[in-house]
């Protein structure tokens, strides 16, 4: 089988958009971007030698994955927060993870999901590959929102961690921070299953409460720049 000419156009064109889209991404983790810059499409074209509407691409990727966001009518933003929005964020995540922890003791699904993150963030560990660890941690919250059977309690807590976590990979890389730093948190997450496990709904959405509580400690001592 061949391709035609626009096949391999629309294949080249997706290539180019996911290269720039990386190579924006470390200049962000690097620092050379920094928390609230805007990321000029003109500038950065021109930088890599690429079409401006490449580089406007690449950038609603980054948005994508949390690392940069857009208000309606302005440029596209690194992802920032200040020491309150982290506040809010953590109280809003306890709230909505809590909810969502109740929900899976109550249908009772294969808790398999989150036994397959946690294995992936000790995995991620023993290797010291930090952002493998961040990636995984992630995975476990996805897990517990998607088997909570919510859809809407799954959306709400993607648009709150996409960008949440962005923002702690980048300042993780920036702190030079190792994985064995996060060995604490396998034991919250390992916790988080074994109540669940348990059957008292009402403990799960506790646990998980004040499990969020801890993280958040550890969000601020990133915020601040302090090596957990």
């Amino acid at each position: 089988m061949t391709h035609g000419p626009r096949a391999v156009e629309g294949q080249n064109s997706q290539l180019i958009k996911l290269s720039l889209a990386e190579k924006l991404k470390e200049e962000i983790i690097q620092g050379r971007l920094a928390p609230g810059q805007r990321i000029i499409e003109g500038l950065w074209a021109k930088k890599f030698g690429a079409a401006q509407a490449s580089v406007r691409e690449a950038i609603n990727l980054l948005i994508g994955e949390g690392f940069a966001t857009k208000a309606s009518g302005r440029s596209a933003r690194v992802t920032c927060y200040s020491e309150d929005d982290l506040a809010q964020l953590y109280e809003l995540r306890g709230a909505l993870e809590g909810l969502a922890a109740r929900l899976v003791v109550l249908r009772q699904p294969d808790l398999t999901p989150l036994e397959t993150a946690l294995q992936e963030m000790r995995i991620a560990t023993k290797q010291g590959n930090t952002q493998s660890l961040v990636e995984a941690d992630l995975h476990f919250h996805f897990a517990l929102a998607d088997l909570s059977g919510n859809r809407f309690l799954r959306t709400e807590i993607a648009t709150l961690l996409v960008p949440l976590f962005a923002f702690v990979s980048i300042r993780v890389v920036q702190l030079h921070q190792t994985a064995q730093a996060w060995e604490a948190d396998l034991d919250r997450h390992r916790l988080v299953i074994d109540i669940i496990k348990e059957g008292d709904p009402i403990a799960a959405e506790f646990a998980v409460r004040d499990t969020i509580q801890q993280f958040s400690i550890r969000a601020y001592k990133i915020w601040r720049g302090i090596k957990p």
